[in-house]
């Protein structure tokens, strides 16, 4: 399936091997929008997959053992448009810790949830399941333990959704990402008690890898 998989904002250095994507961040690459800052910052290189299955679990493991400067940055990413898309990704603040978090972008403004982990975490899973247009995000250490990080909405994620991996430095900054094991999955994030079941009585695609 990386044969589908297309960039936004393609950058100048990135490189596909081995079931691997290594991209080289250029300084001054974000994504943002309005909320605090009153900045809007939407040139983050982006590589992405359409797909309109409804319920599923996409996952990615990161690496990003050179990221140095604050906001360094990288992870997984649902880009509907330049005002509606979500994010999670582990964003280097000081050689003590690092922000663990995820931003939602509804209609133009961004939120910002974070947790601050130890700056040594160079690695990181990211587990994102889909139930028609709402969102979980999960992350893992490990690989195998998911912990949970937010809930979300998105209100232009109800149909066709491009999903994938994203790398940014927004400020002075370069630093080489890599990602591997990607897939796409049973949904792993099951109804909620009294829930009605999925529409297709709970049968999900067997796990396919996309690199």
């Amino acid at each position: 399936m990386i044969e589908t998989m297309k960039w936004i904002r393609k950058p100048q250095n990135v490189t596909v091997e081995n079931g691997k994507v290594y991209v080289t961040t250029q300084p001054h690459t974000d994504l943002w929008q309005n909320t605090y800052y009153h900045f809007c910052n939407d040139n983050a290189p982006l590589f992405l997959m359409e797909t309109d299955e409804q319920y599923f679990s996409f996952t990615v493991k990161t690496e990003f053992h050179s990221s140095h400067h604050r906001f360094d940055q990288c992870g997984i990413v649902i880009y509907q448009d330049s005002k509606n898309w979500l994010k999670a990704s582990c964003e280097y603040e000081n050689d003590q810790f690092s922000n663990l978090g995820s931003v939602v972008t509804n209609l133009g403004y961004s939120d910002w949830a974070v947790t601050e982990i130890p700056a040594d975490h160079k690695k990181i899973w990211y587990r994102l399941s889909r139930r028609a247009d709402d969102y979980r995000i999960e992350y893992s250490f490990d690989g195998s333990t998911y912990h949970m990080m937010r809930i979300a909405h998105l209100w232009k994620g109800a149909d066709t959704i491009q999903i994938g991996i994203y790398a940014c430095s927004p400020e002075e900054s370069s630093f080489t990402a890599v990602f591997s094991d990607l897939s796409m999955g049973k949904c792993m994030w099951q109804a909620h008690d009294g829930q009605q079941p999925d529409e297709d009585g709970d049968v999900k695609p067997q796990r396919k890898n996309i690199i």
